[in-house]
């Protein structure tokens, strides 16, 4: 989903406020799922154009916890973002316990195409959260340091 969430019970992704951050946030229907749409919400804090899936990038991170899992993940992927100066535009995450493999599809930075609005800084642990929902879906946000 390419837009902020709508309504609460669907899979997809949002942005909340936070002071002079921005907050992201994920649901999906398995943690995985809500950890790929937390990376596309973080995506669209630079860009609101498409990114092409043109160059696969995998990254592993090990936590104690999920909620810090997240963060290591989200890291990851501004990681990766600034030093290959490239945007991703799709995400995998299998999660095998508290082990994340995930992989990032993108592109290079496109200045004219892309025109980015800001540079993800990193994750927070301020408004951490990683939480089922009822039964159907999970939650995972934080805020990002922009």
């Amino acid at each position: 989903m390419n837009a902020e969430v709508s309504d609460r019970r669907e899979a997809g992704w949002e942005h909340f406020h936070h002071d002079a951050d921005i907050g992201v946030c994920g649901r999906g229907t398995s943690v995985d799922a809500a950890f790929e749409q937390a990376a596309l919400a973080l995506t669209s804090i630079v860009t609101d154009a498409p990114v092409r899936p043109d160059q696969r990038v995998d990254v592993e991170c090990r936590q104690g916890d999920l909620e810090l899992l997240l963060v290591d993940w989200l890291d990851a992927v501004i990681y990766e973002m600034s030093i290959r100066k490239m945007l991703f535009g799709r995400f995998a995450v299998h999660l095998d316990g508290l082990v994340l493999h995930g992989s990032m599809w993108g592109e290079p930075v496109d200045l004219v195409r892309h025109a980015p609005a800001c540079e993800p800084k990193g994750a927070t642990l301020t408004e951490l959260e990683v939480v089922q929902e009822g039964d159907a879906l999970w939650l995972a946000r934080c805020v990002i340091d922009v």
